[in-house]
């Protein structure tokens, strides 16, 4: 499911607390789409999360304001990484991951960053 090292899989599995009060990283350069090295394999359109939730499409999108999933632009399309929602479910600790960051002054390309980035420490 997720690469081995990369904070999303320590923050579905135990809380790392200490790990969040890290600087915010510089922000995304505005027009910048392209997947980078640290994005997750395997990407949702929210219309295939909506179907994969059994929810609306506008239900999708208020899960993304409340901040229980998160969505970054790719090739002009929002899209949720697969990894996210398992099993017909959103991880468990997710939202409280995206509001703790989002907290500290991480926009969602940040917030992205700091889940998949491979962390030789875990």
């Amino acid at each position: 499911m997720g690469r081995p090292g990369c904070r999303w899989l320590v923050a579905a599995t135990a809380w790392q607390g200490g790990r969040v009060t890290e600087p915010v990283p510089d922000q995304a350069a505005p027009g910048l789409e392209l997947a980078g090295p640290t994005d997750p394999a395997d990407w949702l359109t929210l219309p295939d999360v909506a179907e994969r939730l059994d929810v609306s499409i506008s239900k999708v999108h208020q899960m993304i304001r409340d901040r229980e999933l998160l969505a970054v632009r790719r090739d002009g399309v929002r899209r949720i990484p697969a990894d996210l929602v398992a099993n017909q479910t959103v991880l468990k600790h997710l939202p409280g991951v995206l509001n703790l960051l989002a907290d500290n002054g991480y926009d969602d390309e940040a917030v992205l960053r700091w889940l998949y980035e491979p962390d030789d420490t875990l």
